[in-house]
């Protein structure tokens, strides 16, 4: 028997290719298909993969604020989701429509837009449901902001990736959260993918302030708390493991992990 918020077909679990585990140690990342590491904001396709399969029906809608370099529409794509994406940068917007190639047969919709405007985010969802034929509901919310102000991706002073304070930022995470759970259906998914930083020499867990806000903000429940680990990481791989150099010459440790934390929607 399938669960009612996916196609599993239970009767074969044992063959089954989902991670239920909560420690995600991944090799390399996807680079088949559409795939191409060419934005520093953008996460490997086995994320939002492994989500969409596991939270979603063939058919349904996955709606992102923060849509990057356009990883989680081509997996939507090849697994036969709908797809609403926002981006506040044009640059990837244009990268992301040119690498579509015009395909209008496929149901989805992108476009430029503030996420934490409540007015230009409602207007745009209309528009999105009458192009791809769906109600004013999606059945999942993938999010994956800017890890503070770690790197600015435009220079838009609406962009979060500017923002360096803390308590700004959760302020302004929790009203694009308001904006895009409120479309939504009720006991459904979201999932926010989130590392943390290193500022003025001490750790910022904005993993855990960003689940904390969420669940003290919504009438939600946290159902996985999963850590990641991508072994092939070049940035922290470094020339002659200079990064290990460093952290054995100071106090800290080398980031290798992120955190997906995986809400149920009760309101």
């Amino acid at each position: 028997m399938s669960m009612k918020y996916n196609d599993l077909n239970l009767k074969k679990w044992k063959e089954i290719d989902l991670n239920t585990d909560s420690l995600w140690i991944i090799k390399e990342r996807d680079k088949s298909g559409k795939h191409k590491n060419i934005y520093h904001g953008n996460f490997i396709p086995q994320i939002p993969n492994e989500l969409i399969r596991r939270y979603t029906k063939e058919g349904e809608t996955i709606l992102e604020p923060f849509m990057g370099s356009g990883t989680t529409l081509f997996e939507c794509e090849k697994l036969n989701r709908k797809y609403i994406g926002f981006d506040i940068n044009q640059n990837m917007i244009d990268y992301v429509n040119s690498t579509m190639n015009g395909l209008i047969e496929y149901p989805y919709y992108i476009e430029n837009c503030n996420s934490q405007d409540t007015k230009l985010i409602k207007k745009a969802l209309k528009e999105a449901s009458k192009k791809i034929e769906i109600e004013e509901k999606v059945q999942f919310v993938m999010m994956h902001p800017p890890y503070l102000d770690i790197v600015k991706f435009t220079d838009n002073k609406n962009d979060l990736s500017q923002e360096s304070d803390i308590n700004e930022f959760l302020k302004k995470l929790k009203k694009i959260c308001k904006n895009f759970l409120s479309y939504l259906e009720e006991d459904r998914y979201f999932a926010i993918v989130i590392g943390d930083v290193y500022k003025n020499s001490e750790v910022i867990p904005l993993g855990f302030y960003c689940m904390d806000m969420i669940q003290k903000s919504f009438n939600v429940k946290l159902k996985g708390t999963i850590v990641k680990n991508i072994e092939g990481n070049r940035g922290k791989l470094g020339a002659g493991g200079i990064w290990r150099y460093r952290a054995l010459n100071s106090d800290y440790y080398i980031f290798k992990h992120e955190y997906i934390f995986v809400f149920k929607k009760e309101f």
